[in-house]
């Protein structure tokens, strides 16, 4: 059977999310997931928090409230990989959380996206297999409800930020040249591994994903630039987990 026929909405799953992940009182309504252990490290040491739960899907990781301006957030690492992200998302979701903001980094498709400029993606190639489970096979681009809002609190915020289409793919090293030609033909200034997978759980559960982008290698030549170092990459990260606190401040 191909993939494309494996959106059922006939039937349940088997194993849900709350046998696994019930539902904690009190957990904030806005979480913050992230790819990077050190990042949320560094904002727990930064703000203050209290672990409040973990997950269980494969991986054990701790999940943080913070009070950040007086508000509650949740923060976690989440699992690189469309599957990975995808099911921890869905733990989040069954423990209370409703508003989700992601980021993490992404190959730049556009030689214009220098190391550390962020993106907001606005819809995503659905070059995986996560995607078809939550929503139908009629489109391979999933639209991104939440992007309009999110480049809007940009802009609030004063963040320069680029908007356009991402290629979602879980096979790194089969990004060959044909194919990054067609994504970029199609609009696809980045490629990265999760987004296409967690905005079709968001849609499907009924709640808001929000992601954005910060470049770090490039695609964009005739061969792949790894581009920066382990030390800038982390300043970028830090740099972002600041700017999804303040996010999750204009979204609650």
């Amino acid at each position: 059977m191909s993939i494309l026929n494996a959106f059922d909405l006939s039937t349940e799953g088997i194993l849900l999310p709350q046998h696994l992940a019930p539902k904690i009182e009190g957990f904030p309504e806005v979480a913050i997931l992230t790819f990077n252990e050190s990042t949320v490290k560094a904002a727990v040491e930064a703000h203050g928090g209290d672990r409040i739960g973990e997950f269980n899907a494969g991986s054990v990781f701790p999940i943080y409230r913070l009070n950040y301006n007086g508000k509650h957030v949740a923060v976690a690492r989440t699992l690189i990989g469309g599957a990975g992200s995808a099911a921890l998302l869905e733990e989040i979701i069954s423990k209370g959380a409703r508003k989700i903001i992601f980021f993490g980094s992404c190959g730049a498709l556009d030689a214009a996206l220098l190391r550390g400029h962020l993106i907001i993606p606005t819809s995503a190639y659905r070059d995986e297999g996560t995607s078809y489970h939550y929503a139908p096979p009629e489109d391979d681009y999933i639209e991104i409800a939440t992007a309009n809002r999110l480049s809007e609190i940009f802009s609030e915020l004063e963040i320069p930020h680029v908007c356009g289409r991402t290629w979602t793919t879980d096979a790194l090293y089969r990004e060959t040249r044909g194919n990054t030609e067609k994504r970029r033909a199609e609009g696809c200034i980045t490629v990265e591994q999760e987004c296409a997978s967690v905005v079709a759980v968001g849609k499907f559960r009924g709640v808001e994903v929000y992601q954005f982008l910060y470049a770090a290698d490039s695609l964009a030549g005739e061969e792949w630039d790894r581009r920066g170092v382990a030390i800038e990459l982390r300043a970028d990260r830090d740099r972002c987990m600041e700017i999804a606190l303040e996010v999750a401040l204009k979204i609650q």
